[in-house]
Parts: structure tokens; sequence; C-alpha cells
């Protein structure tokens, strides 16, 4: 019982991070209405993905340090709300904000919870 619940809390942050990056992904697909030509729809699609790219780096940093994606997605959650600079509306936080910070949580237990295990508590 206690290893599956253990590998639930391993894969669960890796897994939702990853869809994350692919949901904020999507906010990059605009590029193609705008009626460019190739080279510079291209270059749009590359600068809209920038966020994914800085999701992508936390995902690989925290894969084996879980105290990395804590730490990264808890700051990219705070970044993006002085970023916005109350802005936007407040359901843009909850859907962008909110879970960065999920994740962050979940990146935390799982480093709590497998550092408990190593030390024998």
């Amino acid at each position: 019982m206690k290893s599956k619940w253990m590998r639930v809390l391993y894969w669960s942050p890796r897994v939702l991070s990853i869809c994350f990056a692919v949901f904020i992904s999507l906010f990059a697909l605009d590029v193609f209405g705008e009626g460019n030509g190739f080279w510079e729809t291209l270059l749009a699609l590359a600068i809209h993905l920038v966020p994914t790219y800085i999701i992508v780096l936390c995902i690989w940093l925290a894969w084996r340090r879980e105290w990395i994606g804590a730490l990264g997605f808890a700051g990219l959650g705070i970044a993006y709300i002085i970023m916005s600079g109350g802005r936007q509306h407040w359901m843009a936080y909850v859907i962008i904000s909110g879970p960065l910070f999920l994740l962050a949580g979940l990146y935390l237990w799982n480093w709590l919870w497998r550092g408990g295990m190593k030390s024998g508590a």
C-alpha cells in the first residue's frame, strides 16, 4: 500500500506539470491567425512559447530535486502575479497561478515525504 502511494506521490507533480506546460503552449497558437508569413509566424511562435520553455526547464530541474520544483513553480506563480500587475481579471490568476502553486505544493510534499523516508522517519 505504501509503495503505491509513493509512486502516485512521485509521479503526480511530474505528470501534472507536463500537462500544465501543454496547457500554456495552447496560448501560443494564436500566432497562426495573424496572417504573417512563414518566418514571421515561426519567430512569433518561438517567442510565444518562452513561458513553456521556462516551465519545461523547471520540470527538468525538478525531476530529481523536488525542492527545486517547489521553489521554481512557486516563483513562477508569484512572478505571474507581479508581472500582471493587477491588470487581469481574478480568474486569470486562478487559471495560471493556481496550478503553479498547486504544483509547488506537490513538489514540496514529494520532497518532504521522500526526505522523511530516507532519514528513517
